[in-house]
């Protein structure tokens, strides 16, 4: 088989594919994604004197920056999952987790091997999650 060249001209490459926002596999994607942040900021609400104390000596003034973050990851998981206002709602999520993880699943401070693993895989979740933000965020821009 013979392969063909395809000329590349700058016009060509500026151009990219429309986003797909209206696929199955977005819709779930959106679903998911949405759903679990959506839990996870319902749950800190829930126990919010406990996720309170939990941040004590890790958050500056987290009777205060608790429910305010917690309030942008719910804003965030359920504008994505609707996607209404996506790029700020991805930019919730993500600001969200950058402020979070590493100043509370620093597992590289924590001495305790079975704590420590847990840690790691808080964070490891944590940092799959904020992928997961930043491919949503750039979706959203490429809509625009």
């Amino acid at each position: 088989m013979a392969s063909k060249l395809v000329e590349r001209t700058p016009e060509a490459e500026s151009e990219s594919p429309e986003p797909r926002t209206d696929s199955t596999a977005f819709r779930l994607a959106r679903l998911l994604f949405g759903g679990a942040t959506t839990l996870m900021a319902v749950d800190n609400f829930l126990s919010m004197e406990g996720t309170v104390e939990y941040a004590e000596g890790t958050a500056p003034a987290p009777e205060r920056t608790v429910p305010a973050i917690s309030g942008a990851l719910l804003f965030g998981g359920v504008g994505i999952a609707l996607w209404k206002a996506p790029r700020l709602a991805a930019g919730a999520v993500a600001t969200f987790l950058v402020s979070v993880t590493p100043t509370m699943h620093d597992f590289w401070t924590v001495e305790d091997d079975q704590q420590r693993e847990q840690q790691l895989i808080h964070f490891l979740k944590n940092a799959a999650m904020l992928g997961g933000a930043l491919a949503f965020l750039g979706v959203a821009e490429d809509e625009r």
